[in-house]
């Protein structure tokens, strides 16, 4: 997974976090629940990611081929 991809996830897990945190403080069940959305969405979203790293590395070792090139 690239490094941009892994920030933008981090960014919206921390996002979620800090929503779902403001919405549980303030009695505001829908932000909250926005909230724990978003970071399912973030972890679905590297978990996406990590299969398509896996998927790639397993190509580039079934055809000698480097991702690197």
């Amino acid at each position: 997974m690239g490094t941009e991809d892994k920030m933008q996830n981090a960014a919206e897990d921390w996002a979620g976090k800090a929503k779902e945190a403001v919405g549980s403080a303030t009695g505001d069940e829908q932000m909250e629940a926005e909230g724990k959305m978003d970071q399912a969405k973030a972890s679905v979203k590297d978990k996406v990611e990590d299969v398509k790293d896996w998927a790639s590395e397993k190509f580039n070792d079934m055809t000698d081929h480097d991702d690197k090139m």
